[in-house]
């Protein structure tokens, strides 16, 4: 008998047995239903009538945001669109908002995928759940909510409204699980800690995603909120919304729901798969999804597969937490750089905090770098200056190239609700 309600628990061979099911389903549907997809399988070599294995996957095309973009307003649509129930957005950032379609089928998967999550993180039905994220268009704030309420614990709808009422209903309501971004956590904690609230509140977890994180954020606001344990949640828009998995308490990688969608980690220039333990970008098919059934989908986040088995006995795969995506690379002095190398290298001085922040811009017509980055509280504004010559040495090391560091008093960075800008590129007058 199975030790969890939601949580599925499958030998690799039956796993691999669902995955090669599902992948035969998907592409029978999405040829049936989708005209672009016809074309593309069609074009592989794919017929209707054939059996997959999961060695052919690796022949089958991949599919690509600017997919979405082109199928505006609905886009990979299968199903007719009487089938559709409900459609989410995501935000947009670049050009038109990339629309989903969902089947009452496509909810009901996400809510039990939802509720693994809570499952997994040690929640029972007498949580009481605070939701930070946002509600609307977003897949976020619903998915929260309807995982929360399928699982059978409280939810408390509050989106990334005001602070106030964020810890009038944390205090008054007693939840005991945060559902956020790390950016919000940190911001709750920093006023928790301010107000000297942390007797009067009773949260215990909190359930973190949407953005990459440092660890030294996540101690930070585990520290301040007084909590015992934070999970780190993965998921994006194009495959249901968020709950695409979650850490258990081992805290050794995110456990991935297998049996839902076969997850690749590519060489995101060649496409080839990485050997397990080395980063790529993380591609994705769906198994059961309906109205918008995704083929090879690359999601641009960068992770690697730990294909050691998990401390804590869930016999589901585990890949790496998100360390970044591969659009969030920028260019300075001809190196690639990632916004994750920088806080690998500022995770590495004790004195100064989680929030940071990089601006690049052009003077005399030559790039130049500037990383700010927060001190901790308890350090002393005396050591700025040998500070920032230690972090800028260690940066050069690790980098290749050369920038400043200025250190800054706590709390001078801006604080979000939602995901944190990281990079400030004006080099051309445009913010990225």
């Amino acid at each position: 008998m199975s030790r969890y309600r939601f949580l599925p628990e499958l030998s690799p061979e039956a796993l691999a047995a669902r995955q090669a099911e599902g992948l035969n389903w998907t592409c029978r549907h999405a040829f049936a239903g989708n005209p672009v997809y016809r074309e593309r399988l069609a074009a592989s070599g794919y017929e209707p009538g054939q059996e997959l294995t999961l060695n052919d996957l690796a022949r089958l095309p991949v599919t690509t945001v600017e997919d979405l973009r082109q199928g505006y307003p609905l886009p990979l649509l299968s199903v007719p669109e009487e089938d559709v129930v409900r459609i989410h957005a995501s935000s947009g950032t670049t050009g038109k908002r990339k629309i989903l379609a969902y089947t009452q089928r496509d909810i009901d998967t996400w809510k039990d995928m939802f509720a693994r999550c809570y499952e997994l993180a040690g929640l029972t039905p007498r949580d009481r759940v605070q939701i930070t994220v946002g509600y609307g268009l977003w897949t976020a704030g619903a998915g929260f909510q309807l995982g929360c309420e399928r699982f059978g614990a409280m939810a408390v709808p509050v989106g990334p409204g005001n602070m106030e009422i964020h810890l009038q209903l944390l205090e008054d309501l007693g939840a005991t699980c945060l559902c956020s971004t790390a950016s919000m956590a940190l911001l709750l904690a920093e006023e928790v800690h301010k107000r000297d609230l942390r007797k009067r509140i009773k949260l215990k977890k909190v359930i973190f995603g949407a953005e990459t994180h440092t660890d030294k954020m996540r101690r930070r606001f585990e520290q301040w909120l007084g909590i015992e344990e934070s999970y780190d949640i993965t998921g994006m828009t194009e495959l249901y919304g968020p709950g695409s998995g979650l850490e258990c308490a081992a805290h050794d990688g995110i456990h991935y729901w297998a049996d839902l969608f076969i997850l690749e980690v590519l060489d995101p220039v060649t496409l080839a798969p990485v050997a397990p333990g080395e980063v790529g970008e993380m591609v994705v098919t769906s198994l059961c999804k309906e109205a918008a059934p995704l083929i090879r989908y690359r999601t641009r986040d960068l992770t690697r597969l730990l294909p050691d088995p998990c401390p804590c006995g869930l016999s589901l795969p585990r890949h790496d937490r998100i360390l970044g995506r591969s659009d969030d690379m920028f260019v300075f002095r001809g190196v690639n750089i990632y916004p994750g190398q920088i806080a690998a290298v500022l995770d590495g001085f004790k004195d100064v905090d989680s929030e940071f922040q990089i601006r690049l811009l052009r003077h005399d017509g030559r790039d130049q770098m500037v990383v700010k980055v927060e001190r901790r509280p308890a350090a002393g504004a005396d050591l700025d200056q040998n500070l920032s010559e230690a972090i800028s040495i260690e940066l050069r090391k690790h980098l290749f190239v050369r920038g400043w560091v200025e250190i800054l008093a706590p709390g001078s960075l801006p604080r979000s609700c939602g995901k944190t800008r990281r990079v400030i590129d004006d080099r051309n007058g445009i913010e990225d």
